[in-house]
């Protein structure tokens, strides 16, 4: 049986939920498919991780933010001689090079992929918006069809001027087999961190960075232990360690340093999630489909979310989602989950994996790429 040739075009490989959904969706592509990643830049950590895994990875070798006609050009040959059936482009300096390239090596269909929850959103860096906007000038011509993972991106990009008939939404997906409750992995990792086990334990999982606010999930944590002084409060991701002066200084203007605990970037997330009690996006903007929202929730565990993206419509009722930039309101519904004792947190928790089963399952949000791949591939064979 001949296999559909898929090139996945990504703009890099380091540890992050974009990339961390991609490595997910090619290792769970049925064997009608034959998968090629290429990143931009040097692939990272999770790019070793696919390649570890038997997936086909290569690198173009550009460098982060410099222009390289060269590089762009072996994208071309490489088109030209393996002729995929269809590419995904991952992220928009993937979708803009990507989708040149295709045109330069002869018209291979292109679905872009768009991770990003709003183009004018602040936070991003200036080549990524001038990037977006040249991705919505040209939407109307080069790409076949474009995944957005959130309705709010999805809306927030035809603001932006992408052409909305060619446009799509497929959420991210969970594997609930690796994201699960697990009273021995709960008991161990709060041994490990030193939490009692009978203290509240509040996680976000985040690199650290505007977007996150992380001053606001500090400031929100002193009010809260306000009522709840035994309260612990767990963070992990790029450049969340107690040497970044600025996130170590506020959890020491606010006393709380005995109460904290940072680890940095870590791979064992679940474990790190089934250790909480309540998980948390405090994000200010530029979320489009948190993946640590929904991965927390598969675990068993409630969320409190601020109102951007897709977050809040991701939890539904099973959690509480506060408007962003307010510490008082992020505390105060902390306060109120809590409040209810730990039997209506395990109902909570219960029905957002359930949920997360229903709507975000991996394997089903898999079946919708691979649809979609069969009809891009369908009608340029027939065009």
């Amino acid at each position: 049986m001949s296999r559909t040739r898929v090139i996945f075009l990504t703009t890099g490989l380091e540890l992050g939920g974009a990339e961390l959904m991609l490595f997910r969706l090619v290792a769970r592509l049925s064997e009608r498919f034959q998968p090629t990643v290429v990143s931009l830049i040097a692939p990272g950590i999770v790019g070793h991780t696919m390649t570890a895994a038997g997936i086909d990875v290569r690198t173009l070798g550009m460098r982060r933010g410099t222009p390289d006609p060269l590089s762009f050009a072996r994208l071309v040959r490489m088109l030209r001689r393996e002729r995929p059936a269809v590419m995904q482009t991952w992220m928009y300096h993937a979708d803009l090079l990507g989708g040149l390239a295709s045109r330069l090596a002869g018209g291979i269909p292109v679905t872009w992929g768009v991770r990003h929850s709003d183009p004018a959103a602040e936070g991003y860096g200036a080549t990524t918006h001038v990037t977006a906007k040249a991705c919505a000038r040209l939407s109307h011509q080069l790409p076949t069809r474009i995944v957005c993972c959130s309705d709010a991106s999805l809306v927030a990009h035809v603001r932006a001027g992408y052409d909305a008939s060619r446009m799509l939404m497929i959420p991210n997906g969970v594997d609930a087999t690796a994201f699960k409750p697990d009273r021995n992995a709960r008991t161990r990792m709060r041994e490990t961190l030193g939490v009692p086990a009978h203290a509240v334990l509040i996680g976000m999982v985040g690199r650290f960075h505007p977007q996150k606010d992380h001053a606001g999930f500090v400031r929100a944590a002193s009010r809260l232990t306000a009522s709840h002084p035994a309260a612990y409060f767990m963070l992990c991701g790029n450049d969340v360690d107690w040497d970044n002066a600025d996130l170590s200084g506020w959890i020491d203007a606010a006393g709380l340093r005995e109460r904290f605990r940072l680890l940095g970037p870590r791979q064992d997330v679940s474990d790190l999630m089934v250790a909480c009690d309540l998980a948390t996006s405090s994000s200010r903007f530029g979320e489009s489909f948190s993946n640590v929202i929904s991965e927390a929730m598969s675990c068993g565990v409630a969320c409190v979310v601020t109102d951007v993206g897709d977050s809040g419509a991701i939890v539904g009722d099973t959690g509480i989602v506060v408007v962003p930039n307010d510490a008082a309101a992020l505390a105060a519904a902390w306060a109120a989950m809590l409040a209810d004792g730990p039997d209506a947190l395990a109902t909570r928790g219960a029905a957002a994996r359930r949920r997360v089963e229903r709507e975000f399952g991996m394997d089903a949000i898999v079946r919708r790429y691979e649809a979609l791949y069969d009809l891009v591939a369908t009608r340029a064979g027939t065009a």
